[in-house]
């Protein structure tokens, strides 16, 4: 498979035109990964734009692929969310970067009752911006066409408000029905909600089922943040026939 690039800026070129990597991706290509005149690659915008091509020219700080062909690819339908709990040490930050690798859509962050990491309104915005980076890594590594949306911090109310117009699911370990027995709607976003570390409290679970959610669970065994929300994405993926 080509070496894969990710731009910041959409792609317009089309076959015969060029497209010009530069600053950090120039330098990862020519440096790191040492791309070769002539070798072909692949380049995405994360927005769907998907061009394979040939380095006609490499340097640290530019490296220009000629077009060969040109893909647009269209955004899921359903789409996919993780709302995912702030979770201490690197437990959220594995989830994320996981989940996108296995197609998730959109990445919520959560400051769940039992979170232990807390982001304050400076917090907010760092941590956010940090969730982006490792998601936009794990999207190129992935090749993926479309990179997740990472969204603002939410509270509890406000990701149960999904339900209105999602269908929203709630793991949970004490859950009756298993999530390989809850139907699908192929019409409505998917909303998978992951809790932290020591679970998501009482209340909440009220919350979200007075909302309109759905508590599922996964198996009977309890899994960690890190692995919950990839282990549900696996399964809703095989079950709207992504994979």
């Amino acid at each position: 498979m080509p070496l894969h690039f990710l731009l910041d800026e959409p792609i317009h070129a089309g076959p015969g035109e060029d497209v010009v990597l530069t600053g950090a991706e120039a330098h990862h290509a020519a440096t790191v990964r040492r791309v070769r005149v002539g070798e072909t690659v692949t380049v995405g915008d994360g927005r769907g734009g998907w061009v394979t091509g040939e380095c006609v020219a490499v340097a640290s700080r530019e490296v220009v692929v000629r077009v060969t062909a040109r893909e647009d690819v269209a955004p899921a339908h359903p789409r996919i969310v993780l709302v995912q709990a702030l979770a201490k040490g690197d437990r959220d930050e594995l989830a994320i970067q996981a989940a996108t690798e296995l197609g998730v859509d959109e990445i919520v962050p959560w400051q769940a009752a039992r979170s232990v990491s807390r982001w304050d309104a400076t917090k907010a915005v760092k941590g956010r911006d940090r969730w982006a980076g490792i998601v936009r890594e794990a999207a190129k590594q992935a090749h993926r066409a479309w990179v997740p949306d990472v969204a603002e911090l939410v509270t509890t109310k406000q990701a149960a408000a999904r339900a209105g117009a999602c269908d929203v699911l709630v793991l949970d370990p004490s859950a009756p029905t298993p999530l390989t027995r809850h139907a699908l709607s192929r019409e409505r976003d998917l909303v998978l909600v992951v809790g932290p570390e020591g679970g998501i409290a009482p209340e909440e679970l009220a919350l979200f089922s007075d909302a309109g959610a759905t508590l599922v669970r996964l198996g009977d065994t309890v899994l960690r943040t890190s692995t919950a929300g990839p282990a549900a994405l696996a399964v809703v993926s095989a079950a709207l026939d992504r994979w």
